[in-house]
């Protein structure tokens, strides 16, 4: 069943790759230009000058995200969609789940401790499930750095005096909220989750177009905001913030 769900899984991806290679725009042949090609690479998307692999952090993440072990990569996400089929689908809930599996471990210890000793005639010893504390120290440590990140952003971009980066802030959490109101907290999860399992090994193996495409979006916009600024937030009416100071 898990080898099934694994091949299904990856089959979904590959027919996905296909789809967006073939709407992708193809590049155009011609002869090789050195030059072009190091301009190429100074125009990576944000400047980017790592790999893929390195600005997600390397390692066995980075593996599991860029699809290097397919089976991995493909449990995890079948797990994944499986958990949020069993609650959003099936309208399990939490509570539920956590007291069905504690008496499901209940029933078993009870039964290894009562049949197992009659059938050896001595009283064994049941293991016994104990989770560290180092456990919900390190998640409760990473979920405050990360939460702590948030808010300094936050902070900085409403006191940097951007405008531009005020007014992207604004819309970013106004589109989280519109979000939020289509769906709940834990489709949201599953989508983010979904999406770093996918956009990542699918930018890196379509790298070239899709920075083609970012980049003419990008420049859309930018005309966009530069009419705007032309004729609306120039013409808005800037304080002096500038005092002399006092002798």
């Amino acid at each position: 069943m898990s080898e099934h769900s694994e091949s299904a899984t990856e089959k979904i991806m590959s027919s996905i790759m296909d789809t967006i290679a073939e709407n992708l725009p193809k590049q155009k042949s011609g002869k090789f230009d050195a030059g072009a090609a190091s301009d190429k690479m100074k125009e990576k998307l944000f400047g980017r000058q790592k790999t893929i692999h390195r600005v997600l952090g390397g390692g066995k993440p980075a593996d599991v995200l860029l699809w290097r072990n397919k089976k991995i990569s493909s449990s995890v996400l079948a797990l994944a969609t499986a958990i949020w089929v069993f609650f959003e689908w099936l309208d399990y809930h939490f509570l539920t789940i956590v007291s069905f599996a504690l008496v499901l471990g209940m029933v078993v210890q009870f039964v290894w401790s009562n049949f197992s000793s009659a059938l050896s005639g001595s009283p064994s010893k049941v293991p016994r499930v104990e989770l560290p504390e180092e456990l919900f120290v390190n998640i409760a440590v990473a979920v405050g750095t990360q939460v702590n990140k948030f808010l300094s952003f936050l902070q900085d971009v409403s006191c940097e005096r951007n405008l531009k980066h005020f007014v992207l802030a604004i819309v970013g959490l106004w589109a989280a909220a519109v979000i939020g109101g289509w769906c709940n907290f834990l489709t949201v999860i599953y989508i983010g989750f979904v999406s770093a399992h996918t956009l990542p090994v699918l930018y890196e193996k379509y790298e070239d177009q899709v920075d083609d495409f970012l980049y003419n979006i990008l420049g859309l916009l930018r005309d966009q905001y530069q009419k705007l600024d032309q004729g609306v937030l120039s013409k808005i009416p800037k304080g002096n913030m500038k005092f002399k100071k006092s002798e």
